[in-house]
């Protein structure tokens, strides 16, 4: 079993060009560039959501994929809420 404390940081970033089914994968970042990637959305106003389970599936893809299917439905809370959000500001 790993300790918590050791396992590096992640980030996904995504992408929903008009036309595509689905989110498409823009970047993938462990560590220090996890760390950059998340301080840049927040310094321009990009959401982010945490959820490791659906981060660690989204890492099994490649930059450039679209997501894949099985990780729609997770997404589609995390956008609904984001734009709920939004909405309210």
């Amino acid at each position: 079993m790993k300790n918590q404390k050791n396992q590096k940081k992640k980030a996904i970033a995504l992408k929903y060009p008009q036309g595509v089914e689905a989110p498409i994968i823009l970047a993938k970042a462990q560590g220090k560039a996890a760390d950059f990637m998340l301080c840049e959305a927040q310094k321009n106003g990009v959401p982010v959501a945490q959820d490791k389970v659906l981060v660690d599936l989204l890492g099994l893809s490649n930059e450039g994929d679209v997501v894949p299917e099985n990780a729609w439905q997770a997404l589609a809370a995390i956008f609904s809420y984001i734009l709920e959000d939004k909405n309210e500001h």
